[in-house]
């Protein structure tokens, strides 16, 4: 049996306790140090899973780590990664690289060099619904992608103050569809065009950002692909994709916690969807992790998202961003080392 790998988790908010949970779970990784400008909620999530508190720079360099997993605030994912990366370390490196794509590629740039197992925290790809679409698609089932028609509908607004620091709708909540396109068809987006409003919220147009979104892209292919987001919903988490090909249609479909349907004379009551987001993808996390895991104890895996799937997904969300400012369409930065 392998040795466990062992961790620094470097932030211990919701998502860094979110990672502390899983990686503590897993029984081959050693959940090491944890990392927090916060003090005591380091010391928090540290304790609760027998960990050790470090300052950033002291477990980024300690020799009793393998690999370090950043789920710090955005802004520090650039610096902590390249500093990771010459301390030798494999990374877990939450998304986005940076909000600034140019920073984000330069950061790379120097990155790559290394040669180290790195993966970007695009956790939809492990979403068994989707994974299950992705094989169809590999097999053959429905012949040549034609048409892709994706849904992102989140139930609650998150508050304000998330909102200011996201980066808006296209780098924080689409760019998840935008990796799952690729991923999915295995093809480029060359161009995009997107219409947007602030409709849930109104205050958020204050900052340049929309709630409610539409976008319509073409791959390099020339198939077609649209993309609806919502921050909120009466109804629930909504998550589906369907894709129509020459011979048929494959859909990974919306899904509820309860399966029953009630049957009631001229009456039915079905079951609604998960009541957020994270009930309906908490798994994924897990499933990314695990895939990183195998990948660091020599398992060749396919679906792990690389740094060069987190600069392309974002490219596609910048041409977006560009789109709803300019009310047009525009083409896609194709990047390449």
């Amino acid at each position: 049996m392998a040795a466990k790998q062992r961790f620094a988790l470097l932030g211990s908010g919701f998502i860094g306790q979110v990672h502390a949970q899983n990686l503590a779970a897993h029984p081959q990784v050693e959940l090491a140090l944890v990392a927090d400008p916060d003090a005591a909620r380091a010391q928090a999530v540290a304790g609760r899973y027998g960990a050790q508190v470090a300052d950033v720079t002291q477990a980024i360099n300690s020799d009793a780590i393998d690999a370090v997993l950043i789920a710090s605030a955005t802004p520090s994912h650039a610096e902590l990664l390249a500093a990771a990366a010459r301390a030798g370390k494999a990374i877990y490196c939450e998304k986005p690289i940076d909000l600034s794509l140019d920073r984000a590629k330069r950061v790379v740039e120097k990155v790559l060099p290394f040669n180290l197992p790195i993966t970007v925290g695009f956790n939809r790809r492990f979403d068994n619904s989707h994974q299950q679409l992705k094989r169809h698609l590999q097999q053959g089932a429905i012949g040549r992608t034609e048409l892709i028609q994706m849904v992102c509908r989140a139930s609650e607004m998150p508050p304000l103050s998330y909102l200011q620091a996201s980066g808006g709708q296209m780098r924080d909540q689409a760019i998840h569809f935008f990796d799952l396109l690729r991923w999915l068809t295995e093809d480029e987006v060359s161009r995009v065009g997107a219409l947007g409003a602030a409709l849930a919220l109104p205050e958020i147009s204050a900052f340049g950002d929309v709630d409610t979104s539409v976008l319509i892209m073409q791959m390099n292919s020339g198939a077609l692909a649209q993309l609806d987001n919502t921050r909120r919903t009466g109804y629930g988490y909504d998550e589906r994709i369907s894709v129509i090909g020459e011979r048929g249609m494959a859909e990974s479909a919306s899904q509820c916690p309860q399966g029953a349907t009630l049957w009631q004379g001229s009456q039915v009551t079905r079951p609604g969807l998960w009541p957020d987001w994270f009930s309906r993808v908490r798994e994924t996390y897990y499933q990314h992790l695990d895939a990183f895991v195998r990948q660091l104890n020599g398992e060749a895996v396919a679906d792990l998202p690389g740094l060069v799937d987190g600069l392309q997904a974002q490219a596609i969300a910048e041409a977006a961003v560009q789109s709803l400012a300019e009310k047009r369409f525009c083409n896609i930065e194709r990047i390449v080392f």
